[in-house]
């Protein structure tokens, strides 16, 4: 009866045993670490349609269901042992109105493909930092991406969604129809019930001087210039973005007291002009360590393109990648002295830990109501970046290390960047107690049956 399902799907089906599996299988991670983990299939789809078909067989077969967008999850959330993933990476549409500022996005569409289409359009949305990433699990998570002091995290412009539910009906959700899927829908990241075959999104006109500062400074000062920056956000204007990075390897063209270790503070002016770029930027020159930075480059015009060329340098291609994100209300400089050890005693030279400062909507009275719940002062994220295989039990391990040294500072995680097979409670401390006991509440009504996976261990 089911198999029957399976020959209408337009898209292709591998099956656990072919000749192609594992090459597919591999394929569904852009992270070179691939944890072992075994779909009995893989369902490429090539239409809505084919998510239904898909859907349906698997009640049929009792299969429990996974699903890849562009495969950057850190932890490989896609891979689950058993059952059936849906690859939705032939769902590549983007459709612009304009006049009306919304956009209809397809789940893989990515961050800079989506720019550039906006930008031919004048418009722009808060896309994700990395320009390979694709929208669909980004928007699912909450999205901290561009300008978000500004526009506010991504899914707050997300005005309605197109989703395939655990029955396998084809609905849409919005703040009036199917308003709780809606909610959830929003921030639920992993644990969402449900396969999201398109977002409605409202766009925004794009900054006419996009405009970057970069210092960068040797290790030994990094903890007086995170005490100066622990304040900066509030010091500068809503439309630039800074943040401080501890990197184990230069960029190009500086040399460290201590080789290969640096700190590097950089903020991005999504501004309308030239003179309003270079005013809001100026506070960074006023840093009591400027004299000593190794390399600055002040008031740099730039595009979305330039921005994502920038991020890639810190998260290449061909690399072995395991993450973690915390949230934290404590001084930066508190903060970094936590991580400055950590850094030091990396097991690679590529790993990094990126703190984004004041990353929450200023000046707004009343965010939207979402599943997206915990945030704080400062947005911390650690990257463990290595090559060997032979390495990933250190490198992984190191990562652990650092976050727990990070713990007493942490007030939550950001479910779209942390490790939430790292103990059975981070999927919870990614939300307010309220929302977390309201997604089980959602997930019990539309997903009795727990055909979507949900967070590791159960959630």
């Amino acid at each position: 009866m089911g198999t029957e399902m399976l020959r209408g799907i337009r898209g292709t089906v591998v099956w656990r045993g072919s000749d192609a599996y594992e090459r597919t299988r591999r394929a569904m991670l852009w992270n070179e670490w691939k944890p072992e983990r075994f779909p009995e299939l893989i369902v490429t789809v090539a239409s809505k349609d084919d998510v239904v078909r898909a859907v349906r067989f698997a009640r049929v077969r009792g299969l429990r269901v996974a699903v890849r967008g562009g495969g950057h999850n850190w932890w490989g959330s896609p891979l689950r042992d058993g059952g059936m993933l849906v690859d939705l990476s032939g769902l590549r549409d983007v459709v612009i109105d304009p006049a009306v500022r919304t956009a209809r996005l397809s789940p893989v569409v990515s961050n800079r493909g989506l720019a550039a289409a906006l930008a031919e359009h004048g418009l722009a949305f808060p896309a994700g930092h990395c320009g390979q990433v694709v929208v669909s699990g980004y928007l699912l998570a909450g999205g901290f991406g561009w300008n978000t002091r500004v526009w506010g995290p991504a899914c707050h412009s997300v005005r309605e969604i197109e989703v395939v539910t655990a029955d396998g009906e084809l609905v849409y959700a919005n703040e009036r129809d199917n308003a709780e899927l809606f909610w959830a829908a929003r921030g639920a990241g992993p644990g969402f019930f449900g396969i999201v075959t398109s977002y409605l999104v409202d766009v925004y006109p794009l900054p006419r001087a996009l405009t970057t500062s970069t210092y960068v400074y040797s290790l030994t000062d990094a903890e007086e210039v995170a005490g100066w920056a622990s304040d900066l956000g509030d010091r500068l204007p809503p439309m630039v973005e800074p943040s401080f990075l501890l990197a184990a390897a230069p960029p190009p063209g500086v040399t460290a007291e201590q080789p290969g270790k640096v700190a590097i503070v950089t903020a991005a002016a999504f501004a309308d002009s030239t003179d309003a770029a270079v005013e809001a930027l100026a506070p960074l020159d006023r840093c009591p360590a400027a004299g000593r930075a190794l390399q600055a480059q002040v008031a740099v015009p730039s595009t979305f393109d330039g921005l994502f060329d920038a991020a890639a340098t810190f998260w290449p291609e061909g690399r072995r990648y395991a993450a973690d994100t915390a949230w934290s209300n404590a001084e930066l400089g508190d903060v970094v002295s936590r991580l400055r050890e950590p850094i030091l005693a990396a097991p690679s030279t590529e790993s990094i830990a990126l703190a984004t400062l004041s990353p929450e909507p200023r000046g707004v009275d009343r965010a939207p109501d979402t599943a997206f719940s915990v945030g704080g002062r400062t947005l911390l994220d650690c990257y463990a970046v290595w090559q060997e295989r032979a390495d990933d039990a250190a490198n992984r391990a190191w990562l652990r290390e650092t976050m727990t040294a990070l713990e007493p500072v942490t007030v939550g995680h950001y479910v779209g960047e942390a490790d939430l097979t790292a103990e059975p409670e981070r999927a919870r401390r990614c939300y307010t107690e309220q929302n977390w006991q309201r997604l089980h509440a959602m997930r019990a009504r539309f997903d009795p049956d727990g055909l979507f996976h949900t967070y590791p261990d159960g959630g």
